[in-house]
């Protein structure tokens, strides 16, 4: 009976060796080239990421609901004529972009609005003197500079893009006077197509700091802009920058904050010591 129970006890450990070696080992691995197998898991890598940060987005967007602040009306990427041809239309975006490099939203509406009404195309920017083209767009900051980045990059779209701009952000930031931010947001309403974060000007910058939404302190806009992609969703891009210009303008001022009327007062780590 002891020889007949070890048998039947080697048995039932076979059995269980062989269901073991037969079972599917899973294992977990980088997917590259967007391709997905249903027996794999794909591997999560621990990312950093704000306390408190989608309360307090949500708190923004309450406080931005009006839509209300000079960025809504006036903000660059709402001076281009909607009813010019497509080619005009993108070229119109990127000059107001241009011109609003160190300029209030309202100078730099102003500045459209003077430009639009003598014919903003290629053809007319250069066609128009230095000095008649500066008295056009005065007074937005460093416009005597900005009249000859206007003059060269409008000749370059005409020499090189047949007087388009460029689909990609590498090819817009070799054009004299667009910058990093200025290129990101051109793709996005020129091109309709979300490459980062768009304009992150003082007020995104100044207020990322303030909500402690960057890993360490950032020195400038555009290592604020580094440090928001490292963690922000992909699909809050194009959403973030108009939120957070608005709400520097009306509530998060650079100077004497309005804390009071602030929803993230409670949960802002800069709103103690301001």
């Amino acid at each position: 009976m002891e020889m007949a129970g070890t048998q039947a006890e080697t048995q039932q450990e076979s059995s269980a060796v062989k269901g073991r070696q037969t079972r599917k080992l899973r294992v977990a691995y980088e997917v590259s080239g967007g391709e997905k197998d249903e027996d794999t898991e794909p591997l999560k890598v621990p990312t950093w990421e704000p306390q408190n940060w989608q309360q307090q987005l949500a708190n923004i967007r309450i406080m931005r609901s009006k839509k209300d602040a000079p960025v809504d009306q006036l903000g660059a990427e709402h001076c281009y004529d909607a009813s010019a041809p497509p080619k005009v239309q993108r070229y119109q975006i990127l000059l107001s972009l241009m011109l609003s490099s160190q300029t209030k939203d309202q100078v730099t509406a102003g500045a459209m609005q003077r430009l639009r009404a003598r014919g903003l195309t290629v053809e007319n920017i250069l066609q128009t003197d230095d000095d008649m083209l500066g008295r056009l767009i005065y007074p937005v900051g460093f416009w005597r500079n900005k009249v000859k980045f206007i003059k060269q990059t409008t000749a370059i779209l005409q020499q090189r893009y047949e007087g388009d701009i460029p689909a990609s952000v590498a090819e817009l930031v070799a054009l004299p006077g667009v910058g990093p931010k200025m290129a990101h947001l051109a793709m996005a309403v020129a091109w309709g197509t979300v490459s980062g974060i768009a304009a992150v000007d003082t007020h995104v910058h100044r207020i990322a700091n303030r909500l402690r939404w960057t890993k360490k302190v950032t020195k400038t806009p555009e290592a604020t802009r580094t440090a928001l992609e490292e963690w922000l969703p992909r699909g809050l891009w194009n959403e973030i920058n108009g939120l957070l210009v608005g709400f520097g303008q009306q509530i998060c001022l650079p100077v004497h904050p309005q804390c009071q009327a602030c929803l993230n007062q409670a949960l802002c780590p800069a709103a103690q010591n301001l």
